[in-house]
């Protein structure tokens, strides 16, 4: 069942999610927004994940600045949910990040996080910097090279795209040298948001790919 639900952050911090998937699904899945908040194409991920048999929640982690936000994939909607998230701390959204992941009722060992754009850095962080999941996988996400030197508690697998002009390929091969055993796949005539068919940048091939790459990893490890 689709709906939305209330969280509550270890700060008292109340924030919306939306939940999708079988209420007693073995396994489960934190899905972590674009800067574009839980809009169309993050419900539809959801449900797209829910569909393949995992309880799926997309935490709003927006509502710390600003509640109800889907923005559009314009300029504008790039820069109102960039000034968005400058506006909240990294720890603050990790405890939102946790929170969603308690709401799930499921053992680390079978949850996992996704994340896209934004949301792939945060899966980055949430697998580093928190217990709570046993996979964690990255979609371009453009903050991963700056913390790099950080040490993953769960098996983590990142997609990118070659020619991603937010993220440079010397970014993808500072990931390479500071986690050689890391499982990072990159995407020829992609670019930044090549998942998103709500995007001019969506590269159907490199995302039915990727999404196939990424439904393997967690079926092995969740």
């Amino acid at each position: 069942m689709n709906q939305t639900i209330t969280l509550t952050a270890s700060d008292g911090h109340t924030l919306s999610a939306y939940t999708a998937g079988p209420a007693n699904a073995p396994r489960a899945l934190v899905v972590v927004q674009e800067i574009f908040g839980v809009n169309h194409h993050i419900r539809t991920v959801a449900d797209g994940f829910a569909a393949e048999g995992y309880r799926v929640i997309a935490p709003a982690l927006f509502d710390r600045a600003q509640r109800g936000v889907e923005l559009a994939y314009d300029q504008e909607g790039v820069q109102k949910g960039l000034d968005l998230r400058a506006a909240i701390p990294p720890e603050a959204t990790l405890r939102d990040i946790v929170a969603a992941a308690h709401a799930l009722r499921r053992e680390p060992a079978h949850t996992g996080i996704i994340g896209y754009c934004w949301g792939g850095t945060i899966a980055w962080q949430a697998a580093c910097r928190t217990d709570d999941f046993g996979a964690a996988i990255g979609w371009y996400g453009g903050g991963i090279a700056a913390e790099r030197t950080l040490q993953p508690h769960c098996p983590v697998e990142l997609h990118f795209g070659e020619t991603d002009s937010a993220i440079p390929l010397s970014d993808i091969a500072a990931i390479r040298a500071a986690h050689p055993d890391l499982a990072i796949y990159t995407y020829p005539d992609a670019g930044h948001g090549f998942g998103c068919s709500e995007r001019g940048s969506f590269n159907a091939p490199a995302a039915a790919l990727a999404r196939t790459r990424s439904l393997a990893f967690f079926d092995r490890l969740l």
